[in-house]
């Protein structure tokens, strides 16, 4: 019986696939106007993830997002560190999922306070985490370097602005994370 043991384990590390789980995966994007959820739409076909919006309680109106404006709900949002904004809580199975992926347009160098408020509302402990965003000029190593500080528990994995990615893009680039 011990022999018969043996040979399983050994063929279960020789076989491709054999022994391994599949990977659980997390598309989750806030998207303002719409530009970060045809991203994530790409990202979540070319992954097989599960596409999941987060959206704010109230969402935003064209004023809430002029950033010229120091008092729109935008600017004031992120001036405070502090704000969590309130998102629909209706994700199922959140603990479920290996490797979570979160969308957000860059605001203020960094990701919305949503995304905090995301990361509060479910415990990904323990699980990895890569950023992808939408920017018109800026890059997403302030998001990355702030939030693996607020939430070390997080495997984090470099994040990447997917502006413009092709699908082929989307693809090499998941393969690499997901290896």
């Amino acid at each position: 019986m011990k022999k018969i043991l043996l040979t399983l384990a050994a063929a279960a590390m020789i076989l491709p696939g054999c022994g391994k789980k599949e990977m659980k995966i997390l598309v989750a994007y806030f998207s303002a106007t719409g530009t970060t959820r045809q991203v994530a739409e790409q990202l979540a076909a070319q992954t097989g993830g599960t596409l999941y919006e987060i959206t704010p309680k109230q969402l935003y109106t064209a004023a809430d997002l002029d950033w010229t404006n120091r008092e729109s709900r935008s600017s004031l949002e992120m001036k405070d560190k502090d704000s969590r904004p309130a998102i629909v809580k209706d994700l199922k199975d959140a603990d479920s999922y290996d490797v979570i992926f979160i969308g957000f347009p860059v605001w203020w160098y960094t990701a919305p306070t949503v995304i905090n408020t995301f990361l509060d509302t479910y415990d990904f402990t323990g699980k990895t985490v890569v950023f992808f965003g939408t920017s018109g000029g800026s890059d997403l190593k302030k998001a990355d370097a702030q939030f693996k500080e607020q939430y070390p528990g997080l495997v984090w994995k470099e994040g990447r602005l997917l502006n413009g990615a092709t699908p082929e893009q989307i693809k090499d680039w998941t393969k690499q994370i997901l290896r």
